[in-house]
């Protein structure tokens, strides 16, 4: 094949499927920004409750309370439609970090996330009760982010 009928093609083919690759990458464009916020959400929540569990704030048992509270909010609402299969970092580089497998082993991602939630709710229970019971429940929040951003969150 000549040069000049490669390069012929070759923008034919762009002219194509260029714009239905950005269709599609602008289909997922508010599913992903909504996680995004979700995930900016639990990170000024979970960061209220760390300083405070690490002592670099002072504990305040409503602030404890109201940041439990909003985690566990978070963690229990039903989340579904932020997380369309083909919104991926695989189909959508740079856009998102998400793994594909996040949806290629699905019932894992949702343990993790059912763990999650069962920790937010006993956090959310006794996050106003005293410092020592926010540091004791601290752990199994953190864990449980770390579990599914570490399978299923490509690093930066």
């Amino acid at each position: 094949m000549s040069p000049r009928i490669l390069t012929i093609f070759s923008l034919v083919l762009a002219a194509i499927i260029g714009p239905g690759l950005a269709n599609a990458a602008g289909e997922f464009d508010n599913a992903i920004k909504s996680r995004k916020a979700v995930m900016t959400l639990y990170a000024w929540n979970l960061g209220q409750l760390g300083a405070m569990a690490k002592g670099e704030a002072d504990y305040d048992p409503q602030a404890a309370k109201t940041a439990a509270e909003n985690i566990r909010i978070l963690a229990t609402m039903n989340n579904g439609a932020s997380w369309p299969q083909g919104s991926d970092s695989t189909a959508l580089p740079g856009q998102t970090r998400a793994k594909v497998e996040a949806w290629t082993t699905y019932p894992e991602s949702a343990e993790i996330n059912k763990q999650l939630a069962a920790a937010a709710i006993a956090m959310a229970e006794v996050a106003d009760t005293g410092l020592e019971n926010v540091q004791a429940n601290i752990g199994a929040i953190g864990g449980a982010c770390s579990a599914c951003h570490t399978k299923f969150r490509e690093s930066e």
